[in-house]
């Protein structure tokens, strides 16, 4: 089948059954008929507190087959993933599938868990470290699932994922299973990706380091969603989770580069008051967030809310009262944890309420302006976000296709050039996001408007921003760094490109180099 964006999408993937290809951002419809969530009953005086994950496997009947979830929030300082599946291996079951709702380098144990047939599947927002390298190279014999933040609950809430056991590593939890992020030795903010798996789940597991007195207030996640508490020595290595690392660039380019995207979102007519925004944690990134930041200041602009992942620079940007409401589903530093906890108007929300495109309204779809990045965007203006040039899985999806979607302009900001090779192609490699929904690319060398979009490329050529066609960008690339060798893997399929609504954008095939 080929799909909305020209992909070459087969009926039927072994290890994946039919699939439904990708029609365009907005073609898809949810099925009315939503899975409903599982109904519990507990009796008074019921003990949730479990000894050992070993005694915990036993209570619950953990078997070969299920399906075991765990959320990212600790990112690479995350244990529990690892504590989990070492006793499922130890316990001698077999064929497991995983959803975890981002891969990173501290994960590499699973490839042996993989190897030995614990885990025979995996869905995940991202693949990043040795896992990526070794799923990119064939190691899984069933194709990983790459799903968006937003496609995660949409699959949780219609079935499409039905989750056996919900393993939620919770920095502070009671015995009765309130569960909160903000406080303890591995504290790391916002819980917003498990939020869903505590309501969908068969059943929910606390995992925690830090147990404290009953009850816990705040709770991020509250006692009717859990079914047992686990403490264990550590959930994670605090400096893997909130290590204070994200700074604004301090490479000229970068910050040409944002300067430029901030000029560009003044221009576009939607910096006023009420303006929404959303940017991600690179160094870039922040540098466009601090110039949109000293705009907003010098023209009294009050904005009405931020989003996403949250880092510090939008916390001062919220206790400047630049925003109204900082909307939190991922905490990113210490100083966005410290914020969650103490600053009412900066607020916790989940992966369902953030991007899930079937719902009543998540709040992606109030953006006015995201700022994203990019490994590759093409002609067309699709832009990959999950593997390098090669085709070798190296990055997540992420929220990129969902605030997308969502914002009224979708700006993409990178260097032109990377390793001395154009960021401009004619056909990305692998496609994340569609083109009809990126509206800017920002470059050093100038910036490229989408042609869908002619008041934008107006706007900005009237404030006297370089606006240029994408296909000169290319060509000015290809002038510098040469025409890069053509690279096709034509090996099987080894990951889905899943878009938010379920349908399939893209795959990535193993290396056949």
């Amino acid at each position: 089948m080929i799909n909305a964006i020209g992909r070459d999408i087969p009926e039927y993937i072994d290890g994946f059954g039919p699939v439904r290809p990708f029609r365009g951002a907005f073609a898809a419809v949810p099925d009315p008929a939503a899975y409903a969530p599982p109904l519990k009953a507990t009796k008074p005086g019921h003990r949730k507190l479990v000894s050992t994950l070993e005694d915990l496997f036993k209570h619950l009947r953990i078997e070969s087959g299920m399906t075991l979830s765990f959320h990212h929030h600790l990112r690479n300082g995350d244990a529990v993933p690892n504590l989990v599946l070492d006793t499922a291996a130890k316990l001698g079951l077999r064929d497991l599938s995983i959803s975890l709702t981002g891969v990173f380098a501290v994960h590499a144990p699973l490839i042996e868990h993989i190897k030995n047939g614990v885990v025979t599947s995996l869905r995940s927002s991202g693949l990043y470290g040795p896992l990526a390298a070794a799923v990119s190279g064939g190691l899984l014999a069933k194709p990983v699932l790459l799903h968006s933040h937003g496609g995660r609950p949409r699959a949780l809430k219609s079935g499409e994922l039905k989750v056996d056991i919900a393993f939620i590593a919770a920095p502070a939890a009671d015995s009765s299973g309130n569960i909160s992020g903000l406080v303890g030795p591995a504290a790391c903010g916002s819980l917003g990706y498990a939020f869903s798996d505590a309501d969908r789940a068969k059943a929910v597991v606390a995992v925690t380091d830090n147990l404290v007195d009953y009850p816990l207030i705040p709770a991020s996640i509250t006692q009717n969603k859990v079914d047992y508490v686990v403490r264990v020595d550590s959930i994670g290595d605090p400096k893997g989770i909130v290590s204070g690392t994200t700074r604004i660039t301090k490479d000229p380019v970068g910050l040409n580069i944002a300067e430029t995207a901030a000029r560009v979102i003044e221009a576009s007519g939607l910096l006023k008051d009420g303006f929404s925004f959303q940017t991600g944690a690179g160094g870039a990134s922040l540098a466009t967030a601090h110039y949109v930041s000293r705009m907003m200041e010098k023209n009294k602009i009050a904005g009405s809310f931020a989003l996403g992942g949250v880092t510090g620079y939008l916390v001062d940007m919220l206790e400047k009262g630049l925003f109204k409401a900082l909307y939190d589903v991922q905490s990113f530093d210490l100083e966005s944890v410290q914020s969650l906890g103490r600053n009412q108007n900066h607020i916790e929300v989940s992966a369902d309420l953030y991007a899930n495109p079937f719902n009543a309204g998540s709040l992606v779809n109030n953006l006015d302006v995201v700022i994203l990045g990019a490994t590759e965007i093409d002609t067309d203006f699709n832009v990959n976000v999950i593997t390098g040039s090669d085709g070798v899985i190296m990055g997540a999806s992420g929220g990129h296709p969902d605030t997308a979607a969502g914002a009224k302009m979708t700006v993409i900001v990178t260097n032109l050039l990377r390793s001395r090779q154009s960021i401009v192609v004619d056909r990305v490699i692998t496609a994340t996001t569609p083109g009809e929904t990126v509206d800017v690319l920002v470059t050093e060398y100038g910036l490229a408007v989408n042609p869908a979009r002619p008041d934008l490329k107006e706007r900005f050529a009237d404030a006297g921003l370089n606006v240029r066609d994408i296909h000169e960008l290319k060509r000015l690339a290809r002038n510098m760094a040469g025409r890069p060798a053509k690279i096709e893997p034509g090996g099987r399929i080894v990951a889905l490109v899943e878009y938010r609504d379920g349908t399939i954008i893209d795959v990535v095939r193993a290396e056949s180099r």
